[in-house]
């Protein structure tokens, strides 16, 4: 059960060990394609219907008759990774060993739907996979297992790469093992909560720090993506650097787009103007020069 580019490793990874998947259970095609007016499937779905595995897409787990086509499915246990549905407790009742999660996060911290982005954006320098066995609270099972990851200078997209490869590779070795696995309760210290991203979070605040940028900036990438706003028009920064510097907040100190933080200075090294594909920042001021002085906001 998985709808992401995140949840794509599991399935194959199952699949490669030898495990009978009887279905696979992904959020509803959306709109996509030229226009937004083809519905694409969800990278789950296509990996799934690639495999030849049977493919469900139910907008909801709520009804009786989907609650029964999946207990019809006589599971020993469901794998869960980034679904986006609630499972409803018939659901997390029906297989018979139970619902087991992959959670991005080292739980209890970062509980929640965008735990990758909120340990970057908290500056940890850590983080990892936890395989979990589901209830009905939020993230909240007893842990079989964890595997951990230094967080360095890697993006949303790279760490979350990552711990899609090590959490499909940590599910597998759980389910071989899974008769030795004793499930440890989470404890109820160091308990946070990762709330959804809000695509407003992504405007640059240069009176913030600028390592509270920089980490802005990674964990917005690659979406919805940091941006600041010059005469209308927005920019997205893709990569940037803490450097020295000091000026008024959001004023560029050179003609090679460093701009002034709270605290330091930001030096923005590849950047995207709406509706341009993704740029160095020297290619982009060839053509479009921000002078030292420019306010952005």
């Amino acid at each position: 059960m998985g709808t992401p580019d995140f949840a794509v490793p599991a399935l194959r990874a199952l699949v490669a060990a030898g495990h009978d998947v009887g279905a696979v259970y992904s959020q509803p095609p959306r709109p996509g394609g030229r226009r937004g007016k083809e519905l694409t499937p969800s990278p789950v779905h296509q990996a799934a219907q690639a495999l030849d595995i049977l493919v469900r897409h139910p907008v909801s787990l709520k009804r009786a008759d989907e609650q029964a086509a999946f207990a019809d499915l006589a599971a020993d246990i469901a794998v869960v990774a980034a679904y986006g549905l609630i499972l409803p407790q018939p659901v997390l009742d029906a297989p018979r060993l139970g619902c087991l999660n992959i959670h991005a996060s080292i739980l209890p911290r970062w509980r929640g739907a965008a735990p990758i982005q909120r340990a970057i954006l908290a500056g940890d320098p850590t983080t990892g996979v936890t395989i979990m066995q589901m209830e009905a609270g939020l993230d909240t099972g007893a842990m079989l297992a964890t595997i951990r990851t230094s967080i360095e200078t890697k993006t949303a997209g790279e760490l979350t790469a990552e711990l899609a490869d090590k959490g499909a590779a940590l599910m597998v070795e759980t389910l071989r093992h899974l008769p030795h696995h004793r499930p440890v309760p989470q404890p109820d210290a160091g308990v946070t909560y990762a709330r959804k991203i809000d695509k407003a979070e992504a405007r640059i605040d240069f009176s913030q720090s600028a390592g509270q940028v920089e980490r802005l900036v990674r964990a917005m990438n690659p979406a919805p993506g940091a941006f600041f706003e010059l005469e209308g028009e927005r920019y997205k920064v893709l990569t940037a650097e803490v450097v020295d510097g000091e000026g008024s907040a959001g004023t560029t100190l050179d003609d090679a787009l460093t701009v002034a933080c709270g605290d330091a200075a930001l030096r923005i090294t590849r950047i995207q103007r709406a509706g341009k594909p993704a740029m160095d920042t020297a290619v982009l001021l060839r053509g479009r020069p921000i002078p030292a002085g420019t306010r952005l906001c």
